[in-house]
């Protein structure tokens, strides 16, 4: 989230500090065009005064007479000419000169001079001559008419050099452009501060989020920082988280304090099914089956109470040999194996995991039981141990009938088994508690087809230390 909003903030601002650079740039540019502008119409106005005072100009013979005054301007154009470097010349309305600098430059057929001279021409002085940027190589043109008794006799015209102007531009961008680059440094650390004063409860929410979905219902958020309506939020979901907890832990006292008084009356009634027993044949069918019955009730609320414990038992983390462990727990199911006539089979090297060593050996018994239970006499059921990155793996494989693609997406719920299995010994609980087991430890247990028939169920533990051991 911070890599969306940080970006979007980031633009915005730049946004509003180009949106006030760029008008800034533009009047110190047009500033500097204008101080240059204006000391070029002062020069100019000074030779139109010059010019107003030389004679008509001469024709026929009179045109080898020299005028004083023209000579005298004619000077003045030379001297600014080699002191400034900015071409002059006063041209007659028939683009003669009267008098020029340097002695090669005439007026043009087109551009900007040939513009600034008619214009001038008409009594409108070229006042106000296009913007030249620092980028462009361009030349700055103004243009005054010499008027004697009303009329304009001729046209003063400088053409100057932008270099210089363009230098200073420049130069009066750079402090702009070092303010600009300061404002952004400054709009960059203030965009992170304010993501991280506005993201950093939305962490910490989505930390104890993940953990209260992995088990910790513990968890709750730190209300502190960041805006108020975020730390609404955060008040809102520890009191949700605290609702939440007292309704679980309700259902798990109600499920284990029925478990455990319906064991009292129960045992009572089998055990008065057995004195009814006496008084009956030995091999009394109702009697058989009232008796079964029982029993598996009273398996039942073992489980549930079992599943209860599960759920609300808080895991007693240790760095774990799980090859040795489960390598125990084949041991401990290889005589009721070896009975049915099925091959229990180990690799178990020394792998250790952070685990809980109670917990898995009873997930592992749940787990191998069922396995030994559906595995058909000759067959054989695998128990298998190693190391995958982060994670421990043990995968136990049976040559069982296995289950269906749908069946694989029901295993592991509370009471289901499946329809072809219902006349086998068991309440539906015990995979149900092995989950419960060990997603209490951080384990996970996942369950697939084992080719070419039967049942791969992979139960994996963290290797790496969890936060708080």
């Amino acid at each position: 989230m911070r890599a969306r909003l940080l970006p979007l903030l980031i633009v915005l601002m730049a946004g509003v500090l180009l949106a006030l650079g760029f008008p800034l740039a533009v009047s110190v540019a047009a500033a500097q065009q204008q101080r240059v502008v204006i000391d070029r119409i002062d020069d100019t106005a000074r030779f139109a005064a010059l010019a107003q005072f030389v004679t008509e100009r001469p024709s026929g013979s009179r045109r080898t007479v020299k005028d004083e005054r023209q000579e005298t301007l004619q000077s003045e154009l030379e001297r600014y000419w080699e002191v400034y470097g900015i071409k002059a010349g006063v041209f007659y309305r028939d683009d003669e000169p009267m008098a020029h600098a340097p002695a090669d430059w005439y007026l043009s057929k087109s551009g900007d001079v040939r513009r600034a001279f008619e214009e001038a021409l008409l009594s409108r002085p070229g006042h106000d001559p296009k913007q030249v940027w620092p980028w462009q190589d361009g030349r700055l043109v103004v243009a005054s008419p010499v008027i004697r008794d009303g009329d304009v006799i001729a046209v003063v015209v400088t053409d100057s050099p932008t270099a210089k102007m363009r230098s200073e531009t420049l130069r009066g961008w750079l402090p702009i452009a070092l303010g600009e680059a300061a404002a952004m440094l400054m709009a960059v650390g203030a965009a992170l501060r304010l993501t991280g004063w506005v993201l950093h409860p939305v962490r910490i929410l989505d930390a104890t989020t993940h953990d209260i979905a992995t088990g910790s219902l513990k968890s709750r958020v730190a209300v502190a920082g960041g805006p108020p309506e975020l730390r609404r939020l955060a008040r809102s979901f520890n009191e949700m988280a605290d609702n939440v907890e007292a309704v679980l832990e309700q259902q798990r006292a109600f499920v284990a304090d029925a478990s455990h008084q319906l064991r009292n009356p129960l045992s009572a009634l089998l055990l008065r099914i057995e004195l009814l027993a006496l008084e009956l044949p030995e091999d009394n069918e109702e009697v058989a089956s009232v008796r079964t019955e029982g029993k598996r009730l009273a398996q039942v609320l073992d489980d549930l109470l079992d599943l209860a414990l599960a759920e609300h038992a808080a895991a007693d983390l240790q760095l774990t040999d799980i090859g040795a462990l489960a390598a125990e727990r084949v041991a401990a199911w290889r005589p009721l194996a070896d009975e049915k006539g099925v091959r229990l089979r180990e690799e178990c090297p020394a792998v250790t995991a952070w685990a809980d060593p109670v917990a898995l050996s009873s997930a592992l018994d749940a787990v191998i039981d069922n396995a030994l239970k559906f595995t058909p006499e000759g067959e054989e059921v695998t128990v298998t141990v190693f190391a995958n990155g982060e994670k421990s793996t043990i995968v136990i494989a049976d040559r069982g009938p296995g289950l269906a693609e749908e069946e694989l997406t029901r295993i592991g719920d509370r009471f289901w088994r499946s329809n072809r299995h219902q006349n086998v010994k068991g309440s539906g609980l015990g995979l149900s508690i092995s989950r419960a087991l060990l997603a209490a430890a951080g384990g996970t247990i996942a369950y697939a087809h084992h080719e070419p028939h039967g049942l791969r169920v992979t139960v994996t533990v963290p290797r790496s230390e969890p936060p708080g051991v």
